[in-house]
């Protein structure tokens, strides 16, 4: 097939996710890892006249990128409006533009108040300034999934005019996302058929959750370049989500673009983090749980001989397949477990191990690898050897002051007292035991994400479950009415371990 070209619009379609705002700082990391390490062909970093912070941003990348040879992979959205989007840009060293235009009848007569000959007459003088200050351009055909539905002369006028203004592509928009991967299909390939020799881009929203699946079908009739977004962040369902549709590419249609799949989960944890909008825990590629076996089935087969791997194997993206601990557990999720960990029990304390794993699990508690030493210990009566001990911890809160932490605590036989404010009760904690490890040889793992959950119900008293990720894949769970001493249980048995 046909080269495929990539484009992503995280920091400027990705940004129009509902509270969703990038720092400068935070595009030009996100722009760094899309072009120097996951090799995206071409990135829309931001909108021309949004803000003096927009302009900040721009001007932050366009610098990095001219230094870097990134120049002619960065874009930015303009709009018809003769000089006022192009001056805007002038400052800044970037020198793409793509050109939001009226792609349906409906939006040029109603939005605009104007016909098509005076929406021409408009995006010429546009681009005709564009031009004139060696500005290069793509063309935005806004609704045109709609607009070649409801009047497909407007749209074949539109880009007839287009097909002689010099353009870099034309790019189809299902902007409300109300096409289907069939009817995708059909209408790009109208458009390859009518204009051949024009370059065609698709971008497409999510809004039935086929972007995906449209933008597969999308390369099947001929498109150029797909667009999308990491973690398929966007406006209301968002867009194509680039490492789903790349991957599904490479495996459904034997398409092997230049991509490194192994830092896909870097980046699409990295955007998670400055987004503040979190994946779900089975999102595909980049889930917390999609390599992980919860049926014990599942795990029996894959001992006897991986009879539950496919292509999406986790090696692939730098990652490693998980064997649940749970009430779906069996015997051969609890021998991996432990046979990972080195631990060795005859028959009947893996019974007993077991069972209270099923317990547990009735009980919705996570249990993860790193709790099997603790549980062990307490089910069969042993006593496991803490090397690290909170005696005792006070935390106090005001409305005005820093919250304080006192703590005791035992290590390595030695009792140690302190005390430390923070931004919060957890933090005063962690910055009082950092005070501990600098006159000590104590270890504190980097804590990368923590994730509280707080049942329905209303009960003041209920039981708060913490589950935080440390470096080194390492995650601990901590359970407690209160939600500071179930991360500070977490935290003491991730030094038991660390």
């Amino acid at each position: 097939m046909h080269k495929i070209y990539i484009l992503d619009t995280t920091l400027r379609d990705g940004e129009q996710t509902n509270h969703v705002s990038f720092s400068p700082d935070e595009k030009l990391i996100i722009t760094q890892n899309l072009l120097s390490i996951m090799k995206i062909d071409r990135i829309e970093i931001g909108s021309c006249r949004v803000s003096d912070k927009e302009k900040e941003s721009i001007i932050h990348i366009s610098n990095w990128a001219q230094e870097n040879g990134f120049i002619d992979k960065i874009e930015v959205l303009a709009f018809v409006d003769f000089n006022k989007s192009i001056d805007w840009l002038l400052e800044t060293k970037c020198r793409k533009v793509n050109l939001l235009v009226k792609g349906s009848k409906k939006h040029c007569n109603i939005q605009l108040k104007k016909t098509l000959e005076e929406h021409i007459s408009d995006i010429k003088k546009t681009l005709n300034y564009a031009q004139s200050n060696s500005i290069k351009y793509s063309i935005y055909l806004e609704d045109w999934s709609n607009g070649i539905q409801d009047d497909e002369d407007y749209v074949f006028k539109l880009v007839e005019f287009l097909s002689n203004q010099n353009i870099e592509s034309i790019i189809l928009c299902d902007t409300l996302g109300i096409l289907n991967p069939w009817k995708t299909y059909d209408l790009v390939l109208k458009m390859k058929n009518k204009f051949p020799n024009l370059k065609m881009d698709f971008h497409c929203h999510n809004d039935y959750g086929l972007a995906n699946a449209n933008s597969i079908y999308a390369v099947k009739a001929g498109i150029d370049c797909i667009h999308g977004t990491i973690n398929g962040l966007g406006e209301r369902a968002g867009n194509t989500n680039l490492i789903e549709f790349i991957v599904s590419l490479k495996d459904h249609l034997d398409i092997n673009i230049p991509i490194n799949e192994s830092d896909i989960h870097n980046i699409s944890s990295l955007v998670e983090r400055f987004s503040g909008k979190r994946i779900s825990h089975n999102c595909p590629v980049v889930g917390r749980d999609v390599f992980t076996q919860t049926a014990g089935i599942h795990a029996d087969g894959d001992i006897k001989g991986q009879l539950y791997t496919s292509k999406l194997n986790p090696q692939r993206f730098n990652r490693n397949t998980e064997y649940s601990l749970g009430k779906m557990s069996g015997k051969g999720s609890l021998d991996i477990n432990l046979k990972e960990m080195g631990i060795n029990l005859n028959l009947q304390q893996k019974a007993l191990i077991l069972n209270k794993i099923i317990t547990m699990g009735d009980e919705k508690k996570s249990i993860t690898q790193d709790d099997l030493p603790f549980l062990i210990a307490d089910v069969l009566g042993e006593k496991i050897e803490k090397k690290f001990e909170i005696l005792e911890c006070i935390i106090t809160s005001s409305t005005n002051l820093l919250p304080v932490a006192n703590i005791k605590i035992r290590y390595k036989g030695m009792e140690y007292f302190e005390n430390s404010s923070g931004n919060g009760g957890y933090d005063a904690f962690m910055n009082a035991l950092k005070k501990i490890s600098y006159i000590t040889d104590l270890k504190i793992p980097e804590l990368l994400d923590f994730e509280v959950s707080i049942p329905r119900g209303g009960k003041t008293n209920a039981l708060v479950e913490t589950i935080i990720h440390w470096e080194g894949n390492i995650r601990t769970s901590g359970i407690s009415s209160d939600q500071i001493m179930a991360c500070i249980k977490a935290t003491e048995k991730v030094i038991n371990c660390f």
